[in-house]
């Protein structure tokens, strides 16, 4: 067969043709550049076409009341190109911006090692009063000028865990989002870490003609190729920002946390980490010096306790352990154990009390043999194939409750705490355990370590009634974009909703029972469910610690207290989160006694 011969001459000319067209095209251009557009002429003559950054406002930040808690001031960068800079009176510049020679060589180094001809920060963030005293004498300094930026303000000193602050880019961040260059800032910790790429909106450019003198002359191409910044965007929080400052208020001169959620939601009421410090420290030129003060305090102030400090849970977690146990078929709320009060072993009771008792009584008395006795016979019992697969039961409904895991949250830098596999006891004592070598997490105690955000979120998840959402931050964005869909999907506890009554009956006892551990933090016409703890500390004083919710028919808030070295439960953080719950629903507080004792830090006889 013989193939049809293609003839590919025709192209060439349309190639050809293409080739000279494009050409064309190119002098025409040049030609109006450089002949005809006198703009790039004078551009040409003085030297610089200068190209500024123009940095959006960082989004505000509100509380669900609407309360405006975050915003911008305007501050200004003073820039350098170190090539354009080398024939300035050095003296008189240092004089005008109050700073050594010596200073300023250290500052020029470092900006022409980065590079000799691209523009990078000097000195940043100069206050509007500086500025102007500096601005007007400019055109004397060749090679400098100064560039807008936004200084975050916080108009109350709350929260400044939760808001986190802002800090100059590094190697990593530029080199993981190029939208960020040297000099730039980015959120560090907090919303401002969690919602960066919302919050610090795009970038715009402006160029401008410069003349020899160092003045703007007029606007490149009358700005035709400028671009406006945009704005990020507004956050409003889950926060309720007087219940935060109250929180702040109660926790003066202590160490711990509080932790209070909307059970319905998941989002954060409040969260308090004591110490702490004003989130204005973290702000403008003196923040590297404060941020390194605060980083050698002894009381360490950075660290978000209620996030990040982990605690045995004590008597709180013996609600989880009811819960598992019922669950379990094992007990039922008429299940009576017999207690021997203090005589009582391997698990001594801290007290006398009637017995034997059911499951409501042994909340309101926190009976430790009654939990001991309920945990010994799950994990003893012929309903599994031995004991091992009864512990397995046991662990994966606790960790249902959110423990011994991270949550997957806006909160940034949450901590899993510990809830001990069985691989971890299979490999401690070489498969050989059962009940009585595991007996301490009958009472929360032994390997059982929860932050503060777990332990409010047991509270949630029982005055729920068997589900949660993950505690987060924030509420919405003020321009409705959806928030992420994860923090919005209810996560159920796989254990009957029957069994969840039968405790929050018996944690409502331990406020309103005649021997309730909590009676004298009750409430007037508002009905609490709570269970208080004293964890056991190697290094110190025991923790008083509390988990509860209000009211028992329908929850509006949960909340979880520690009190570090502070001792029993009752004594304080029982009554600090009553009163964070008759603030949050009454809006104010009638039980003032109450208020001035935590205050003072007297202890009740």
């Amino acid at each position: 067969m013989i193939k049809n011969k293609i003839n590919y001459s025709g192209r060439r000319y349309v190639i050809t043709t293409t080739f000279v067209a494009v050409a064309v095209i190119i002098i025409i251009k040049l030609f109006s550049i450089q002949v005809l557009d006198d703009s790039y002429k004078r551009s040409s003559d003085n030297n610089t076409l200068r190209h500024i950054t123009q940095y959006p406002a960082r989004g505000k930040v509100y509380d669900r009341n609407g309360k405006l808690l975050v915003f911008n001031d305007a501050v200004y960068d003073l820039i350098i190109i170190p090539r354009m800079a080398r024939d300035i009176d050095t003296s008189s510049f240092c004089k005008l911006l109050n700073i050594s020679n010596e200073t300023y060589n250290k500052l020029y180094e470092k900006a022409k090692k980065y590079s000799p001809v691209t523009p990078s920060v000097f000195i940043s963030q100069i206050g509007k009063e500086e500025y102007g005293h500096i601005a007007e004498m400019m055109y004397h300094y060749p090679g400098f000028y100064f560039q807008t930026r936004s200084l975050r303000q916080y108009p109350e000193a709350i929260a400044a865990h939760t808001f986190g602050s802002i800090g100059e880019v590094n190697k990593n961040d530029i080199e993981k989002d190029h939208y960020y260059k040297i000099g730039d800032y980015i959120g560090k910790s907090g919303i401002e870490s969690s919602y960066e790429r919302e919050l610090r909106g795009k970038k715009g450019l402006k160029i401008v003609v410069v003349d020899v003198h160092n003045r703007e002359k007029e606007r490149f191409m009358e700005g035709r190729y400028d671009t406006l910044p945009e704005a990020g965007k507004d956050i409003i929080l889950g926060m309720d920002a007087e219940l935060q400052a109250y929180g702040e208020f109660l926790m003066q001169g202590k160490t711990g946390s509080i932790v209070a959620i909307e059970p319905a939601t998941g989002q954060i009421l409040a969260m308090v980490s004591n110490p702490a410090y004003d989130p204005n420290e973290l702000v403008g030129r003196q923040r590297s010096a404060n941020y390194n003060k605060l980083l050698v305090d002894p009381q360490k102030p950075l660290i978000n306790r209620a996030i990040s400090g982990t605690y045995p849970p004590g008597s709180t977690f013996k609600m989880v352990n009811g819960l598992v146990a019922l669950q379990s078929g094992v007990i039922n709320s008429d299940s009576e154990y017999p207690c021997n009060g203090p005589k009582s072993t391997p698990i001594k009771c801290t007290h006398h009390h009637r017995t034997p008792v059911k499951l409501h009584d042994a909340i309101e008395n926190s009976c430790n043999p009654y939990f001991w006795q309920a945990f010994r016979d799950m994990i003893g019992s012929s309903r599994f194939k031995n004991s091992k697969e009864a512990y397995e039961f046991w662990y994966g409904l606790v960790t249902s409750f959110g423990l011994g895991k991270a949550f997957k949250t806006d909160i940034p830098y949450v901590v899993s705490g510990n809830i001990p596999s069985r691989a971890f006891y299979d490999k401690v004592y070489n498969g050989r355990w059962n009940s009585m070598t595991i007996r301490s997490l009958s009472i929360g105690q032994g390997e059982i370590l929860v932050t503060p955000l777990q332990l409010a979120n047991i509270a949630t998840a029982i005055g729920n009634e068997g589900f949660f959402y993950t505690p987060h931050y924030i509420r919405a964005f003020a321009d409705g974009t959806p928030i992420d869909s994860a923090l919005t999907t209810k996560n159920v506890i796989n254990i009957d909703r029957k069994h969840f009554r039968d405790v929050k009956a018996g944690m409502q006892s331990v406020f309103e029972g005649d021997h309730g551990t909590a009676r004298y933090s009750r409430i007037d016409s508002i009905s609490v469910g709570g269970k208080t703890g004293t964890a056991q500390n190697p290094h110190g004083l025991d923790h008083s610690i509390f988990m509860g919710f209000a009211p028992v028919e329908n929850p509006q808030i949960a909340v979880a207290v520690i009190v570090e070295n502070a001792g029993f439960g009752s004594t304080w953080a029982a009554p600090i989160a009553s009163l964070m719950m008759e603030k949050y629903i009454r809006g104010y507080v009638k039980r003032t006694w109450v208020e001035d004792r935590i205050i003072t830090k007297k202890d009740e006889k």
